[in-house]
């Protein structure tokens, strides 16, 4: 399958209601595409179905088929943070010659409290939820295991964020969009669970993302597709300092577009807390175990080094609205291989990977895409 067309609302707090932000997205997708609504033959949602975005509407598969007018199979995924990920992967198994992905969420609708409720059913429900262990204090304990074990510092971890900061300064889709953030600034922050930081941690927000893929030849191939599901606590990991979902998920990727990481020349990684992505550096196989801190220091994944990685700004400067990130992500590296990322723009690109991961390692898709010659 190819990529046609994709789209994206600006991610932020913006009032538009779901239904309005996934038009938004799915109109620019269908112009990017130059394909009319008619030319669709199935859709792929992904929206978690919240009972706290105080919209009280369940089967969004139907409202998405009422306001485009549109009758045809329309599948929804539940993947949570993996969600838009997910329905890549299920998009690119179906056997239609054109289908639309949308992701969508309204997250900024309620208070933290509920919204951290809701997000908390993502978690297993007697060790963690009865507990109160929230993603941030479940990431905090692998992150205090994997800088025990490695080495890596809060200093590696405010670098990760800075990164992903400047890049997202220069994204007009970002929620930091134009919004300066220094290191000073990242390192002096509040702590949430300690090692993390409030800049540690990504933000939520309100936004959509939509891409059309299709069987006939454009000048974007998805090469690779995988999917992996493992443990839901992080604690029943044989190694909490890696997640076999992702270095599952990564090699058959690898194997699907055949290549290997050292052919990949952009990334958007899952940073849904910075130091997961310097566990996925080495999962995604870009490093050894425990040299992830080498990268972020001599700025190999900065926007002008060797591996440009999240040059969107990633979930902690565009914004983490669940459904609609991982093709968020696929919007962004199609920018880039179609040379149309303004500022953040990066030369010479061929293979790209795309990460997203739903719960603490437990789901997680790798998308690499190719740029093919015309």
């Amino acid at each position: 399958m190819y990529i046609k067309g994709v789209g994206m609302t600006k991610f932020g707090a913006q009032t538009d209601t779901s239904q309005e932000l996934a038009y938004e997205a799915t109109l620019e997708a269908l112009d990017d595409a130059q394909l009319s609504i008619e030319g669709i033959d199935a859709i792929v949602v992904s929206e978690i179905d919240t009972d706290c975005n105080g919209e009280r509407q369940r089967l969004f598969s139907s409202i998405l088929s009422s306001i485009l007018r549109k009758k045809v199979p329309i599948l929804t995924t539940t993947a949570v943070c993996a969600g838009g990920g997910a329905a890549l992967w299920t998009a690119n198994k179906l056997n239609y010659n054109n289908v639309l992905v949308v992701g969508v969420e309204r997250l900024l609708s309620n208070n933290s409290m509920n919204t951290t409720d809701e997000i908390m059913m993502a978690a297993e429900r007697i060790y963690e939820q009865t507990e109160g262990l929230n993603f941030p204090a479940q990431n905090a304990l692998v992150a205090q295991q994997y800088m025990l074990k490695y080495g890596a510092t809060t200093d590696d971890l405010a670098l990760v964020a800075f990164k992903n900061h400047q890049n997202g300064f220069l994204n007009p889709n970002a929620r930091f969009y134009k919004k300066e953030v220094t290191l000073k600034q990242i390192k002096k922050s509040p702590v949430v669970a300690s090692p993390l930081r409030l800049f540690d941690c990504s933000l939520s927000v309100n936004g959509a993302a939509a891409a059309v893929i299709t069987k006939d030849k454009t000048d974007i191939e998805i090469a690779g597709s995988s999917l992996y599901v493992d443990r839901l606590s992080s604690f029943e990991s044989d190694d909490m300092t890696s997640w076999e979902a992702t270095k599952l998920a990564a090699n058959e990727a690898y194997k699907q577009a055949g290549i290997t990481p050292k052919d990949v020349d952009i990334a958007e990684i899952h940073d849904a807390f910075t130091s997961v992505e310097l566990i996925s550096y080495e999962d995604l196989g870009f490093c050894k175990k425990g040299e992830a801190k080498h990268m972020i220091r001599k700025g190999i994944v900065n926007r002008n080094g060797k591996l440009p990685v999240n040059t969107s700004g990633g979930l902690k400067a565009k914004g983490h609205p669940i459904s609609a990130t991982g093709i968020s992500q696929v919007y962004e590296l199609t920018k880039q291989m179609k040379k149309q990322a303004g500022e953040r723009q990066v030369d010479n690109i061929e293979y790209a990977l795309a990460q997203n991961i739903g719960g603490a390692g437990s789901t997680v898709t790798v998308h690499i895409l190719r740029k093919v010659n015309s």
